[in-house]
């Protein structure tokens, strides 16, 4: 089992010109205590359900990048990228960015999409989720037309694009993973089962069920359900002094019995860095040899 880190939250109550070197100092820390991968947020405002919206929020690629320049092994991505936020063409473009500066590190993150109220608030669209369903869809294909050979055009019903020229193309070929978000039953895994190279589980009692209808559904379509990472979001609490490990250690186990392959944790206490290397050294070592 691997560890990545999930930020969400930025310094919250740091002055603006602090917030970069900070930033700085949690992702080069966690690269260096053994994180296999940095993920971001992609929501304009804070949830509601980490704290008040109010709190500092970086948007996402822009922040990809910049951690891209301060590390230089970590996997990249957004969980997840809301298919309302962005044209697919534009999104896959954003992407391919981050990979080329990254030198091949970038992982597309995308999914249904949900809203903290931002939306609302800068007055986006917000398509209902039957609709947003459609339209990720549509948005994987623009994507892997954007990472293809040609150049042929592509016209659904929410998004055209007729003439998908991506110059550079991604350093990562056939294209940067792409990992979905969700593990609805009746819609998102079976869009993991045909486009996924990464999926992002609930974890709880219902997981191994999902797996189980995953590795189904890739058979229905002669699929090898080994090719998809199964990943989890989760909490990753030590304790101030780390008197928490053994009891985040058993968590993990029973994540990686039940088949998750990568844990992607929020750090508590992330902006004081000392858990990162708490991590590093009494969790990494152990959950690698997680099978």
């Amino acid at each position: 089992m691997e560890l990545g880190l999930h930020l969400t939250n930025y310094a919250m109550n740091a002055p603006a010109d602090r917030i970069g070197p900070g930033l700085a100092e949690v992702v080069r820390t966690a690269e260096d205590s053994g994180f296999a991968a940095i993920a971001v947020g992609d929501h304009l405002w804070q949830s509601p359900w980490l704290g008040r919206v109010e709190q500092n929020v970086l948007e996402a690629y822009s922040t990809l990048s910049f951690i891209a320049a301060h590390t230089s092994k970590v996997a990249l991505t957004a969980i997840v990228s809301g298919v309302h936020y962005r044209h697919p063409a534009m999104l896959a473009k954003l992407v391919t960015t981050v990979d080329v500066l990254s030198g091949g590190r970038a992982w597309l993150g995308i999914g249904a999409g949900t809203s903290t109220g931002d939306v609302e608030g800068y007055g986006l669209p917000f398509p209902p989720l039957g609709e947003r369903f459609e339209m990720l869809e549509e948005a994987l294909e623009v994507c892997l037309r954007m990472w293809g050979e040609t150049e042929d055009p592509f016209a659904g019903k929410h998004f055209r694009v007729n003439r998908p020229l991506n110059a550079p193309q991604s350093v990562r070929r056939p294209h940067p993973p792409i990992l979905i978000g969700g593990d609805g039953e009746k819609r998102t895994l079976p869009l993991v089962a045909r486009y996924a190279d990464v999926c992002s589980l609930r974890p709880g009692p219902e997981l191994p069920r999902k797996i189980e209808l995953l590795h189904r559904l890739c058979a229905d379509i002669g699929r090898d359900p080994a090719e998809i990472r199964k990943t989890c979001v989760f909490v990753f609490d030590v304790g101030q002094r780390g008197e928490k490990v053994d009891q985040l250690l058993g968590a993990l186990k029973m994540l990686a019995d039940n088949g998750i392959d990568m844990v992607i944790g929020r750090v508590e206490g992330v902006d004081e860095v000392a858990p990162l290397e708490v991590i590093g050294r009494e969790i990494i070592p152990v959950v690698a040899e997680f099978g």
